[in-house]
């Protein structure tokens, strides 16, 4: 029986974000907060229009069932009364948080995972010029990793751009929904060759079945296709990797279980995020461990990240911080 409490805040992104649906300059997030006993928890989610949702609805959904909160449902309860989206997970990670707490144990104890490992993410170059995003490139050569926005015509000059200003770094694309189906091939085999490893997303969610009968030297990854578990069969034989995101499953709880039915069809993992704090990253940081990417750059590309939050060294992060969550 807890109380439900919600609030909004809006994080400045550092000189602007770009893909192929358009650009923004701030993360705007929804915060959860549950409170028992006098323990209190959590969780940060982040409304996504491609989604249908604003910070408005996402509000409307949460205050909807803070009187079942109230009343004594708890987690996995939400499951049923709030449908899979980003009003759940800042809900669902709330109460991991709040269990946790009360509990005395870890988010992953409890979960039964093994202790947190520190990550390795991708760091998203915004879509740009070839110059700009291979300027971009330049300044994060260091980088192990990173994640180029794409959106369909001059795709592979920006790519070029990029690998010659960082030529040792690994480097991944996500289209967006960006691409039309008879660039996947051409694009696919040009960008093997410039060493790119993963293309996230190239056509529109209602175009997938189209890629079963299309070559692809390099994996594909579904995301806006990709959201709980309701979905997960009809991305087998499309796809090779799936972008698993709190903010789509609704939360640890069911992404958990996706993460579990991706393994036993023998598909790759990818852990992303939207942009948002390292509140939001805390919980996804958990299902990132062994997972086969990992893009959870949100607090890296904002101007501040909340304090306090995980420890970043360049690209490699924090896994776990239990005065932020868990």
């Amino acid at each position: 029986m807890a109380k439900l409490t919600l609030s909004t805040e809006s994080w400045p992104i550092e000189g602007g974000f770009t893909i192929s649906r358009g650009s923004k300059t701030a993360a705007d997030v929804v915060i959860v907060h549950l409170e028992q006993d006098g323990v209190k928890g959590w969780g940060e989610c982040v409304p996504y229009a491609r989604y249908g949702e604003s910070l408005q609805s996402v509000s409307d959904q949460l205050s909807a069932v803070a009187k079942a909160v109230a009343d004594g449902a708890g987690r996995l309860d939400i499951q049923d009364l709030v449908k899979p989206g980003a009003a759940r997970n800042a809900l669902d990670c709330a109460f991991w948080d709040l269990e946790a707490k009360l509990a005395g144990q870890p988010v992953w104890e409890l979960a039964g995972l093994s202790r947190p490992e520190p990550l390795i993410t991708a760091y998203t170059i915004s879509l740009g010029t070839p110059e700009k995003m291979g300027a971009q490139a330049s300044a994060n050569a260091h980088r192990p990793l990173m994640k180029l926005k794409l959106t369909g015509e001059g795709d592979l000059e920006r790519v070029a751009a990029v690998r010659e200003n960082a030529p040792t770094t690994r480097l991944i694309v996500d289209a967006n929904e960006g691409w039309s189906v008879d660039q996947v091939e051409p694009f696919s085999e040009a960008l093997k060759k410039l060493g790119v490893e993963m293309i996230e997303q190239p056509l529109p969610t209602a175009e997938d079945t189209l890629l079963s009968d299309v070559s692809h030297p390099v994996t594909l990854c579904a995301d806006e296709s990709a959201h709980g578990v309701a979905d997960f069969p009809k991305l087998v034989g499309k796809y090779d990797m799936i972008n698993i995101k709190l903010d789509k499953t609704g939360g640890l709880t069911e992404a958990l279980e996706l993460k579990r039915l991706a393994r036993e069809a023998d598909m790759q993992v990818m852990i992303g995020c939207m942009l948002a704090t390292s509140l939001a990253m805390a919980p996804a940081a958990l299902l990132a461990q062994g997972a086969e990417v990992v893009d959870l750059d949100g607090p890296l590309l904002l101007t501040d990240d909340r304090v306090p939050g995980l420890a970043f060294k360049g690209s490699e992060m924090e896994a776990w911080n239990p005065a932020l969550w868990g």
